[in-house]
């Protein structure tokens, strides 16, 4: 009798935010830490007095739906919007809640979209947005860094190359880009346009208006249509393809971070192991699977050495 072979487990996630005002951050950081606790859920949420912004996964749908419902009655958000998907890699080592000045640092604290419903502030369904993208005149810019951007993006988007999001206001200052036109801007998931929509505004452009979810709302409606390549995610799954499912091509580069697809058997340890296109060019780099096995093998080039085990890698979860 044949064994049927192991099925691939299949990790739920939600990516969620809300502008806020919250007295007590480090109250709320407990309770978070408490409910992930109860609810056996993995994740990073941004906390501070502005909102929070979060992206959770859980193993079964009565923890996710738990944590969900944790955050509803905590935050008293009914209708909060959660941006849901499904992986079979594991998207989280641990569990985080990081209080910050800013839960998306655009470096104005002033501008925050409180006082009103954010979604009524010149958003686009996926529809409405298709609709302009193909039959209206417009500019379109990715707000996102510039390694979010190289994996993919929008037809015709303007990449402004920053390194940070506190530099889209000068980006935007410096494209001159006429008061009246038609400007379309979108991120990964909706939060970086909730203040981006906000400052351009502030700099004289009326006719301005946001992608409602980001990406990944887009490509739950729409894959491949408008949007090139796969989407950036701040996780282990790296990226998500069209049809939202974790990336099989891109990997996060063990020496600094960014997707990487460049194929390489280690030097030092003989691990197969993808790194990306920059640390590739690098010496001691571009064949080796670890920044510490990069190290070793840059000292002593003709020595040998067993795989180093993270410690991650030996946990259960």
């Amino acid at each position: 009798m044949t064994t049927p072979s192991a099925q691939k487990a299949v990790y739920l996630i939600s990516t969620f935010y809300k502008f806020q005002k919250d007295e007590n951050p480090e109250k709320t950081q407990l309770y978070l830490e408490d409910l992930a606790t109860k609810t056996n859920c993995r994740g990073l949420i941004i906390i501070g007095t502005e909102g929070f912004n979060a992206t959770i996964c859980a193993k079964t749908p009565e923890t996710f739906e738990a944590f969900k419902q944790g955050i509803r009655e905590y935050f008293k958000v009914p209708d909060l919007f959660f941006k849901d998907s499904k992986s079979d890699v594991v998207p989280f080592r641990r569990f985080k809640v990081k209080i910050r000045p800013e839960i998306v640092t655009l470096g104005d604290t002033s501008l925050v979209p409180f006082g009103h419903d954010t979604r009524n502030n010149h958003h686009l369904t996926p529809t409405e947005w298709n609709e302009v993208m193909k039959n209206e005149d417009h500019v379109i810019i990715d707000t996102r860094n510039w390694y979010e951007t190289k994996i993919g993006t929008f037809k015709g988007a303007l990449n402004p190359m920053t390194d940070k999001f506190t530099e889209f206001p000068q980006y935007l200052e410096s494209k001159n880009i006429p008061k009246d036109k038609k400007v379309l801007i979108f991120c990964t998931g909706g939060i970086r346009c909730e203040k981006g929509i906000l400052e351009v505004q502030k700099q004289g452009y009326k006719n301005v208006y946001q992608l409602y979810g980001g990406i990944l709302n887009y490509l739950n409606e729409y894959p491949n249509d408008q949007f090139e390549g796969e989407c950036f995610v701040f996780d282990h799954r790296v990226a998500v393809d069209q049809n939202m499912k974790a990336s099989e091509q891109y990997k996060l580069c063990p020496h600094c971070g960014q997707p990487g697809k460049t194929e390489i058997d280690c030097k030092r340890c003989d691990t197969h192991e993808f790194i990306c296109e920059d640390c590739a060019q690098i010496e001691f780099k571009k064949e080796t699977c670890s920044k510490n096995c990069a190290h070793h093998y840059e000292l002593h080039p003709e020595r040998k050495a067993p795989r180093q085990i993270q410690p991650f890698e030996t946990e259960e979860w």
